[in-house]
């Protein structure tokens, strides 16, 4: 009793910190400054938290040794941010398989969750962030997480929210999309993960390659209800349609629930998550679990799912679609990547802003306020958007590239350019390429239609006159302007622009 005191009574120096973290102060026991515990901005959460803290007694600035606390001590006298408020509050929680998730993750630090990534192309997309987002909130929240590689699962290929089977992968592209996808998990982690609770990466072919049909059936076969099993939306839609669904794809959910039985047998995982589409192959694990290990009670095994990430149109973002947006900066630069989230739409920008950042909500909410008011800068809570997402998905670095890219690609910009922030934005606007001596000496408006800038030299000498016609962002002046060695960036390129939207990109080849 008096070390638990000892402990509470350490809690209550806790005091709170903008930096998204706690720091412990006036300890009486040994314990480093730096130490940081997760904690959610939002001061309602907060005073959810605490509020204990109000009953403890007060503190004395002791320092014998008999004032000592264990880091467990400390732990029990502090309550977790609960992850559960966390999503729920910012629209990221569809449902629970079970409200104690809600419970134990305030009281408990053996909450440990994963989310699966099938490796079904080279890098994850846009419509992915939103499994790497909440898995950062439970490792913010100070829980164990695990970032799953389907490199077995995606032979199979899993058929919620598909109208169609999904195309054989074949080993070689498996591996190489295993790899890309491993890279950019480690990659976004990394760079924003506190490193003494790091996310873990696995990969699902790395226990499934050992298993047996004949073992398999026999050990979680004869557990699953085939009654269960087509009740599940994404098997009843896939049976009513004119395709119809394989039975490769039928045993998608018992993979996917022999996953969940494997992580929490030998790797404590309790909690799976995963987008709305994922629910049935989510209670699949659950089910299994409870059959297998816990008929007679025991740890129980939750599910959380989150609302898919929609376009305006209710369209979910994905691969398949055209203009898909990448996480890999080598399928889509930072720049273009900045560039989606600083264009989309005021009606959208908010509800963004809420489940794919960590910013504090009251900040949210007085963007939301300023939009409202007369002289609102347009696109503010947009850059505010952008900046945010790039900075999570591609770091400083990214983040600088793309407002550099962001400033010198603007029409009449001081900023100088050069070969790599151009070929950045290369493959987003029309192209072309021309032998330098086709190019040198030539009149920019004979450049500007052979480029494809525009359609005449009538038109271009128009636009010319009202300054609206450019060249690497500066303005032209005079219809005599001819290209210069020296208006060639880095002996390579050129920039054409008509206004502050029609670009052309020249390649001198």
């Amino acid at each position: 009793m008096a070390a638990t005191a000892t402990a509470a009574a350490a809690a209550r120096t806790v005091l709170y910190s903008s930096q998204s973290h706690l720091k412990l102060f006036s300890f009486p026991f040994s314990i480093s400054l730096s130490t940081k515990l997760p904690i959610s901005l939002n001061p309602n959460l907060l005073k959810k938290n605490l509020i204990f803290f109000s009953s403890l007694p007060p503190v004395r600035c002791l320092h014998s040794p008999t004032h000592q606390a264990s880091t467990t001590q400390i732990q029990e006298a502090i309550r977790h941010p609960n992850v559960v408020d966390i999503l729920e509050e910012r629209g990221l929680l569809e449902s629970l398989t079970s409200d104690n998730l809600r419970s134990i993750s305030s009281t408990s630090n053996n909450v440990r969750v994963y989310c699966g990534f099938d490796p079904t192309a080279e890098s994850l997309h846009l419509g992915n962030l939103l499994g790497i987002i909440v898995l950062s909130w439970f490792q913010r929240c100070g829980h164990k997480a695990v970032a799953l590689i389907g490199g077995a699962t995606a032979r199979i290929g899993d058929p919620s929210g598909k109208s169609l089977e999904r195309p054989e992968l074949d080993v070689d592209t498996l591996e190489k999309n295993t790899i890309g996808i491993s890279n950019t998990l480690t990659r976004i982690f990394n760079m924003n993960m506190n490193l003494n609770n790091q996310v873990v990466i696995m990969n699902n072919y790395d226990w499934w390659k050992e298993v047996k049909l004949l073992d398999f059936l026999k050990q979680v076969g004869k557990y699953a209800r085939v009654g269960s099993m087509i009740s599940k939306e994404s098997v009843k839609k896939r049976l009513e349609s004119e395709q119809g669904m394989s039975y490769t794809e039928f045993t998608y959910q018992l993979l996917q629930g022999y996953d969940f039985l494997y992580l929490f047998e030998n790797e404590g995982v309790n909690v799976q998550i995963g987008g709305s589409d994922q629910w049935g192959n989510i209670t699949a694990g659950t089910e299994l679990i409870r059959k297998i290990l816990q008929p007679d009670g025991g740890t129980e095994a939750y599910g959380l799912t989150f609302p898919l990430l929609l376009k305006s149109d209710g369209i979910k973002f994905g691969k398949s679609e055209d203009g898909a947006i990448w996480l890999s900066p080598s399928f889509l630069s930072p720049y273009k990547f900045y560039q989606y989230f600083f264009s989309v739409p005021d009606a959208d920008v908010i509800r963004f802003l809420k489940i794919l950042t960590f910013l504090d909500l009251n900040e949210i909410d007085e963007l939301e306020r300023e939009m409202k008011k007369p002289g609102y800068v347009p696109n503010k809570a947009q850059r505010r958007l952008a900046e945010e997402v790039t900075r999570f998905v591609h770091g400083e670095d990214g983040l600088s590239e793309a407002l550099k890219a962001t400033e010198a690609l603007r029409p009449g910009a001081e900023t100088k350019l050069d070969w790599k922030t151009i070929e950045g934005i290369a493959e987003d606007v029309p192209s072309c390429s021309l032998a330098y001596d086709q190019v040198l000496n030539l009149s920019l408006v004979d450049l500007s239609v052979s480029a494809g800038l525009l359609e005449s030299k009538s038109a271009a000498r128009r636009l010319l006159k009202q300054g609206g016609l450019y060249l690497n962002n500066s303005r032209v002046d005079s219809e005599s302007k001819r290209v210069e060695a020296e208006d060639i960036v880095d002996g390579k390129v050129l920039l054409l622009s008509a206004g502050k939207k029609n670009k052309v990109v020249v390649r001198i080849s």
